[in-house]
């Protein structure tokens, strides 16, 4: 055990964080903690690390053993550059490697004891050095820096200049190299791109010490960890498994509550019903018996009804009128910014009822397709069209479309005064805005609480094409599970950035990956992409043909059109289904085989002349059939 929490509690007047809520992280295990907005996440961590005070219980550290936390914000202030900021953490063996040279020039200048007591004193320290990595220190700096997204050309920036997110992406470098005994993580994957974020699995997954994660990426969580710390309603409870263990188990156990609730409850009243007949007989004997059945009733030890978060909240989209079957047909787009071309000669179409998104490396240039589609900036060159009947709904990052001025509440009731108050609230739960939180200013609000502000008014917009930029950024668990649930059964056409890969799982039919400035298409959702990724990738780009600094070079034109891509991957999936049914076939018949040659030993079928020729020309039969078989399993294998 490296980390435990007995007992503890927090309350903030009488907002309850946490009664009693104890767990034990072990060494090298990997676990999450999650739960609602505001359930006290964050808080818990605070309590950990000792930035604020427990009510009451203890959190034990092992001795000896180090914690590194990160927080969700940071307020970094530093002249120096990033490279210098990171290589901060590792001080330790840069001190070690100065204390190293300056004995190496010592030594030419010693002898007798004083050059031995030298030497004992080099050997321990390049020992130690050896032993902490110190001879590729500068490259596991690079290493992680990459990792996290920043190429060399960042390297140089002043730590001042960057934004929030470019700081905490600093910091999380600077901490996962102090390589600590334990890794406190609040939302580490908030500020990272797709592939920042599978490099961070891996690094997580072969940390050799603990890590403790906050995080609303589902995928991340299913990936990375195999225990789930839950805290709701004041309760911690501890389960074994990833995420999505962790919800079937929760799913169960909350049926099983349900059910031990409705039984009881039906039993009390079958018992009140029973003890109000006998006390209508009005007999002594009677009256006695329903006393005694209220005493046994009383001794009954309430069973508590499992709550739920958000379980009557229920979004509905419905467009206001069916769009034409082409929504929108891009044409030789692109776009640069000074020297840095985003994308070139992109074609694509969308129809009605797909849900396309669009994934990339930050910077590549998908916010920019979607505000040139939304007319918010110009392309350079080439043109879109909208079908007919196309109605947008745009949620943007920027939130353009509120006003400062407004409550929350005013902000909807004004757009759309035909929906009731309950209906409002009812929406705005869904985006975790309760009671007194819908009379806030939106001038008042956090840049996140604006955002689903944005997405709200966007749900209630029955527009037919929803073109979305990071809609979960800022959503706990529970409110991006309404919100895929109403984009599945969404009967328009829906257009989304996302970095989210456990959401783009669950809505998206198509995936368009923005690489090497042109856009590779995939009929299927994130894990389909992921099995298809080098191979389509290599189709459509030739890797070794751009450069980041000459703008005159021109996407391939051998890349394939949508529709080929379409056909070419239908062909794939008929290949891998006939594949199957082949070798289902080749199993059921090698099988029976076998079977005929077991029962070609029993004394009753041997002795029996014409049963012999039955079996034998059946087998004769399969030997025929699995030559056909064997030879067309190799041409499909090898298709």
């Amino acid at each position: 055990m490296i980390l435990a929490c007995h007992g503890i509690s927090k309350s903030f007047g009488e907002n309850v964080i946490v009664t009693e809520g104890s767990f034990h992280i072990e060494d090298h295990e990997k676990a999450a903690l999650v739960g609602p907005n505001g359930a006290g996440k964050t808080t818990l961590f605070k309590m950990i690390v000792g930035e604020i005070p427990s009510d009451g219980g203890e959190v034990i550290l092992t001795k000896g053993k180090t914690l590194g936390y990160l927080a969700q914000h940071q307020n970094m202030v530093s002249n120096s550059t990033i490279y210098e900021e990171v290589k901060l953490a590792k001080a330790d063996i840069i001190a070690m490697e100065k204390q190293i040279r300056e004995i190496e020039l010592e030594l030419k200048h010693l002898d007798g004891d004083a050059l031995s007591a030298r030497l004992e004193t080099y050997n321990r320290l390049t020992a130690a050095f050896d032993r902490e990595n110190g001879y590729a220190y500068e490259s596991e700096i690079t290493g992680v820096l990459k990792g996290l997204g920043f190429d060399e050309n960042d390297f140089s920036k002043p730590v001042g200049t960057l934004s929030g997110g470019q700081k905490t992406r600093v910091s999380l470098g600077k901490l996962l190299l102090t390589r600590p005994d334990i890794l406190l993580l609040d939302e580490p994957t908030n500020h990272l791109d797709l592939n920042s974020i599978a490099w961070l699995e891996t690094y997580l997954l072969n940390y050799p010490g603990a890590v403790l994660i906050v995080s609303h990426d589902r995928y991340f969580l299913d990936r990375v960890v195999t225990k789930v710390l839950e805290i709701e309603l004041g309760k911690l409870m501890v389960y074994l498994g990833n995420y999505t263990e962790y919800a079937e188990k929760k799913r169960q156990l909350r049926d099983a509550k349900l059910k031990e609730y409705l039984n009881q409850q039906q039993e009390i009243k079958h018992q009140e019903a029973v003890i109000e007949k006998l006390r209508s007989f009005n007999r002594e004997k009677s009256i006695k018996r329903a006393e005694s059945r209220e005493k046994m009733l009383e001794k009954i030890k309430p069973v508590e009804k499992p709550v739920e978060m958000n379980t009557e909240i229920h979004l509905t989209l419905e467009p206001s009128r069916i769009s034409g079957n082409d929504v929108l047909s891009v044409e030789h787009l692109s776009k640069s910014f000074s020297k840095q071309n985003l994308f070139l000669d992109v074609n694509f179409e969308i129809k009605r009822g797909e849900h396309v998104a669009i994934i990339g490396d930050n910077g590549t240039g998908k916010t920019t397709l979607l505000k040139i589609l939304n007319q918010v900036i110009p392309a350079d060159t080439g043109t879109f069209t909208l079908g007919t009947n196309v109605e947008i709904g745009y949620y943007d990052q920027e939130h353009h479309v509120l006003h400062m001025d407004k409550t929350i509440f005013d902000e909807i009731s004004d757009d759309y005064p035909e929906l009731t108050n309950t209906k409002i609230r009812n929406m705005l739960a869904a985006f975790l805005f309760t009671g007194d939180d819908v009379f806030k200013y939106i001038r008042d609000l956090s840049g996140g609480e604006r955002g689903r502000v944005s997405l709200a008014k966007l749900m209630l917009s029955r527009a037919n094409f929803l073109i979305l930029d990071e809609p979960t950024n800022h959503l706990d668990i529970s409110s991006k599970e309404i919100l895929e649930k109403a984009l599945n059964n969404y009967t328009g056409t829906l257009l989304y950035v996302s970095h989210d890969r456990y959401f783009i799982n669950q809505t998206a039919t198509r995936i368009l990956d923005l690489v090497n400035r042109t856009f590779v298409n995939y009929i299927g959702n994130y894990d389909y992409y992921l099995e298809k990724k080098d191979e389509l990738t290599a189709a459509y780009t030739n890797t070794n043909t751009y450069s980041s600094s000459d703008s005159s070079e021109t996407v391939s034109e051998s890349k394939l059109s949508w529709q080929e891509q379409k056909e070419a991957q239908a062909r794939e999936r008929k290949r891998r289904n006939d594949l199957k049914k082949t070798e289902e076939r080749i199993t059921e018949l090698e099988e029976r085989d076998l079977a005929i040659d077991e029962m070609m030993t029993l004394e009753e079928v041997f002795t029996n002349s014409v049963r012999c020729q039955e079996l034998a020309d059946e087998k004769a039969a399969i030997a025929e059939e699995l030559d056909e078989l064997y030879e067309r399993w190799e041409m499909l294998e090898n298709a």
